[in-house]
């Protein structure tokens, strides 16, 4: 019998790609992460998520206080309460692995220490074109710090 190379791909196209041509399903390229855009799979279509609770990977940290589902600048304004002091913190649309909507949870795949070290959220700048790409950078940058086996 043959040997497989490891270096190889072999079998079936992964299931993130389509047809082994390195995009996501939602159609974002491979190894790249649209914070301003929720995905295809996460359930938000339609939806308004204001009041449904926010999970990260390691605990809750807040409800919805502001849903956003326009084109390509999506985001969500979650309310932390007493968690980190009452202070809303802006999470990209990106950020969204699932929504369940029997338990009106929203799933986040970053966690608590991150978003609590993300840039604060300003009302005043959450249009600002320099606050969005600071806010994208920090939960791009973040993206590579995610655990093995978290979705994305």
């Amino acid at each position: 019998m043959e040997r497989l190379d490891p270096r190889t791909t072999h079998g079936t196209p992964d299931p993130l790609t389509r047809s082994g041509q390195g995009a996501f399903a939602d159609g974002t390229p491979a190894g790249r992460f649209d914070p301003w855009t929720y995905r295809d799979d996460a359930g938000v279509s339609g939806v308004d998520l204001v009041d449904y609770k926010v999970e990260a990977s390691d605990g809750g940290v807040g409800k919805v206080d502001q849903a956003s589902h326009e084109v390509n600048s999506s985001y969500l304004v979650v309310d932390t309460g007493p968690w980190i002091f009452g202070k809303k913190v802006m999470l990209p649309a990106g950020t969204v692995n699932h929504v369940d909507h029997d338990e009106r949870k929203v799933y986040v795949d970053r966690s608590k220490e991150q978003i609590k070290a993300a840039p604060e959220y300003d009302v005043s700048t959450d249009a600002d074109p320099a606050f969005r790409e600071k806010l994208g950078g920090y939960y791009d940058d973040t993206y590579s710090s995610i655990p093995p086996g978290t979705a994305r």
